[in-house]
Parts: structure tokens; C-alpha cells; sequence
């Protein structure tokens, strides 16, 4: 837990300085709307977090989440009764994409950054052949309900957050979690322990896809449809892992920390907004943050020798 420390030191500060800049952050409505906005790409980094501490990347969740947003626009056009079906849809295909990542990362052998970069380009040709570049179709008022709408003076967002939340503790403080960073820290010992390699590095692609999925229904109910909806959220779902202290390469790391990290990007993000620089120097930032971050985690500090008695 003390590799995750500086994520909540940095988090604290940055909305501290956000509040000073606009007093008004701090109320609880301002506060709700900046975790509503934060929310997908939190989401998204809890289950980037759990292909990457598998040893394993995730590049295709991007696409992933526009593919949805397209999908769903399509399939429901407006109606309200094809609403609930197509969500379960959107759920199922996030796990079926997550499906198919594993198996061709863990059965045939092919590194996960060349399968899910592989699968970002087979989605975003599949999105863009469909659509000509210009989704069709439209949202339902219900779908659009669970990305603008609130129970009370709670967004829906931030409720399907917590619940994301606690599943994802849940999860990795579990036997799955355990098996999870053992593959990622020692794959051959994890093995001849019992792990199933090739079964917990799919489950963790699986949940990476649905957490796009999740993610895509909820920039889908804020912003609406676009073919550009998902466009970089893989690398800044990275950047939040890393940032949050995650080692690239798998066997450390806090799930709880790598949403952190997620929160901690947003209020940089919306601090810059804040003091009118542009936005075009976000992607400039998330190379530095992951350039810096995997250069202090590969920095070995030598350790004091103690003197042995004769």
C-alpha cells in the first residue's frame, strides 16, 4: 500500500488547487458532477488494471467503447422497449471481444499488444464500414438515463461506479485476485503452483471488455453517439494504471490505487481546463506521466549493508 501512497497525496492536491481556483467544486452538486464525468474512464481503469497486473496489455478498449456506443445507437433507434435487451447485448459483446483477446493472447501465443492493437483495428474498420463515419440511429430517453439522469441527488453514474467499486476490492482481495498477481508476478512458478495461466489472464481480459462495455453504455447516456466516443480512452485508461503506481509487466499494484489514478488524471484534465490551456496538450501530458512513472518505478534504490560479524 505504500507504493500507492503519492497517487492520493497528488489526488488530494490537485483538487485542492481546483477548489481554489472555482470555491463552488467543493459543494456536493459540483463534486457529484466531476466523479459523473470521471466515472467511465475509472471504470475502464479497474479493468485495464486487471489485464495488466496479469502480466498482459489491453489495447483494444478504445474501440471497444465506440463499437458499443455505434451498436447501441443502431439496434435501439430511439425505442424504449429494445432499451434493457440491448444493454445486455452491450455486455455480452464487451465479454465476447474480452473472450476472444484471451484466447488469442493465451492459446495461440500471440503477445496481447499485437492481439488487442490487432482487434482495436478490426473494430475501428467494422465501426467505420458500418457507418460511413456518420452513426445512425439514436439513443433511447431510458439509456440516456443512466449517464444524465440521478437517483435523488445521486447521478445513476456515480452509483454504477460504487458498485464497480466494491466488485472490483471484492475481487482481487479473493482467491482470483491472488492467482491474478502471482500469473503476473511469476508465471512459470504461478504454474507449477496449479495457477491456470491461460484461464485467469482470459478472465481478466473478460472483465476488461466489460468494463468497456459498462463505460461505453455511460458516455453513451452523457454525451451521446459518435464514431470518435472511445477514441484514446485506451491510452488513458493506461496512463491511470500506470499513474496510480501499477508496475507494467504485472505482479504489483492496487486496484484501488489505479482508479485513484484515473480520478487523478480527470482533475489534472479539468484543472488545465480551469486555467484555459488546451486541451489538444492532454495526450502530450499522458506520454510524460507514463514516461516519468515507468521510469521512477525502474529505479532501484541500493539497499544499506549491514555489517556481519567475523
Amino acid at each position: 500500500m505504500r507504493r500507492a501512497l503519492p497517487i492520493f497525496v497528488v489526488l488530494a492536491g490537485l483538487l485542492i488547487a481546483i477548489a481554489v481556483v472555482n470555491p463552488y467544486f467543493l459543494e456536493p452538486p459540483a463534486f457529484l458532477a466531476f466523479v459523473k464525468r470521471a466515472a467511465p474512464l475509472v471504470i475502464l481503469a479497474a479493468g485495464q488494471y486487471f489485464v495488466i497486473v496479469s502480466g498482459e496489455f489491453d489495447l483494444s478498449v478504445g474501440s471497444l467503447v465506440t463499437a458499443e456506443v455505434v451498436i447501441a445507437a443502431r439496434l435501439i433507434d430511439g425505442s424504449a422497449e429494445a432499451t434493457w435487451p440491448v444493454l445486455a447485448l452491450l455486455l455480452v459483446l464487451g465479454m465476447l471481444v474480452g473472450l476472444v483477446n484471451g484466447i488469442v493472447t493465451t492459446i495461440f501465443r500471440v503477445p496481447s499488444f499485437i492481439t488487442t492493437l490487432g482487434m482495436l483495428l478490426i473494430l475501428s474498420g467494422a465501426v467505420f464500414l458500418w457507418t460511413g463515419g456518420a452513426p445512425r440511429g439514436a439513443l433511447s430517453p431510458e439509456f440516456r438515463e443512466l449517464g444524465r439522469g440521478s437517483l435523488g441527488p445521486v447521478p445513476w453514474s456515480v452509483l454504477i461506479l460504487v458498485a464497480v467499486v466494491a466488485a472490483a476490492v471484492y475481487a482481487m482481495r479473493a482467491g482470483f485476485g491472488h492467482t491474478l498477481i502471482a500469473a503476473g508476478d511469476n508465471d512459470r512458478a504461478a504454474a507449477l503452483s496449479g495457477v491456470r495461466l491461460a484461464r485467469v489472464r482470459t478472465a481478466a481480459f473478460m472483465i476488461s471488455g466489460l468494463s468497456a462495455a459498462v463505460a461505453a453504455i455511460l458516455l453513451g447516456g452523457f454525451a451521446g453517439v459518435s464514431a470518435q466516443a472511445g477514441n484514446g480512452l485506451e491510452f488513458q485508461a493506461i496512463t491511470a494504471v500506470v499513474l496510480g503506481g501499477v508496475v507494467l509487466g504485472g505482479g504489483r499494484g492496487s486496484v484501488v490505487a489505479a482508479m485513484a489514478g484515473a480520478f487523478t488524471l480527470e482533475a489534472l484534465f479539468t484543472l488545465l481546463n480551469l486555467y484555459g490551456i488546451s486541451g489538444a496538450l492532454e495526450p502530450a501530458v499522458q506520454g510524460v506521466i507514463i514516461i516519468a512513472a515507468v521510469a521512477l518505478g525502474a529505479v532501484r534504490f541500493p539497499r544499506r549493508r549491514t555489517a556481519a560479524a567475523s
